[in-house]
């Protein structure tokens, strides 16, 4: 087939069509037969324990990596039909949102967010200053755009970051772990943010997180990935009724289930007698 370049004007309320999708780094396996959809306005979750292929799931999805096998396409392209050129357009029309805001340190809180305008359109600076104030607004921060990264608190890092991904207006926002190491306040703020940006710009927001209640109370739809594959998935309240050991497990973080906590090893009693 040859190699798309463009892509056409939306024809599905779904964003994200995943069907049949696997990943593998050489012979290693990491993602099998993952099927998931994501609608437009919707924000979705990605869950599981580490190590399950949730972040690997998330770099296919913003077109870092390739699937070995299925589909994957994103406003009705498939990402494996995209030559270079075509995947850097598209990707305009996403935004990320790293794990630790990923802010420039020798750049103002202000240039931060101004940087995706700067890089990839021709508007005059005074009207990247408007957008730059009004994505600053959006999140609270309006007043602090002359600050450096290394004044911010975590929290407020993790805001201009939120800022600078809806810099450029996406249609798709990708989170990677966006509440990690946030006190309560500042991980409430950072969920309704994420509720009110996606209801408010019409988005499609993915999530991935591993912190259960924040996540159920703002998601529309969960996934959870467990050894590469949808080991389980539903509303957040068909989740927190789930009966099924792993996600009841997992949603209502008990010791014992299908993840074990002990590392496998020899009877405790056996080891004992064999030291003494």
């Amino acid at each position: 087939m040859p190699a798309v370049t463009h892509y056409p004007s939306p024809v599905s309320d779904n964003l994200i069509e995943i069907r049949d999708l696997s990943f593998s780094y050489g012979k290693r396996s990491v993602l099998k037969d993952i099927n998931l959809t994501a609608r437009r306005g919707q924000v979705i979750a990605i869950m599981g324990i580490s190590g399950g292929g949730k972040t690997t799931l998330l770099r296919l999805i913003g077109g870092a990596l390739r699937p070995t096998a299925g589909m994957l396409k994103v406003d009705g392209v498939d990402m494996s039909r995209l030559d270079r050129d075509g995947l850097y357009r598209l990707r305009r029309r996403m935004g990320m949102l790293f794990q630790f805001g990923a802010l420039f340190t020798d750049l103002s809180v202000f240039d931060n967010v101004a940087f995706p305008l700067r890089e990839h359109t021709r508007l005059p600076e005074e009207m990247i200053r408007d957008l730059v104030l009004m994505k600053l607004n959006a999140v609270g921060l309006r007043g602090a755009h002359e600050l450096m990264p290394a004044e911010l608190s975590g929290g407020m890092a993790r805001r201009v970051a939120l800022a600078r991904a809806i810099a450029l207006e996406p249609s798709l926002i990708l989170y990677d772990e966006p509440f990690a190491g946030l006190d309560p306040i500042s991980l409430g703020v950072t969920g309704n943010l994420i509720r009110r940006l996606t209801d408010t710009l019409g988005v499609t927001s993915i999530v991935v997180t591993h912190d259960i209640q924040e996540s159920l109370r703002m998601v529309d739809y969960v996934y959870f990935v467990s050894a590469g594959v949808i080991a389980a998935q539903g509303t957040p309240d068909q989740l927190r009724a789930s009966v099924e050991p792993f996600v009841h497990q997992f949603v209502h973080g008990q010791e014992e289930g299908p993840v074990p906590f002990h590392y496998p090893a020899q009877s405790y009693a056996e080891e004992l007698e064999l030291a003494a």
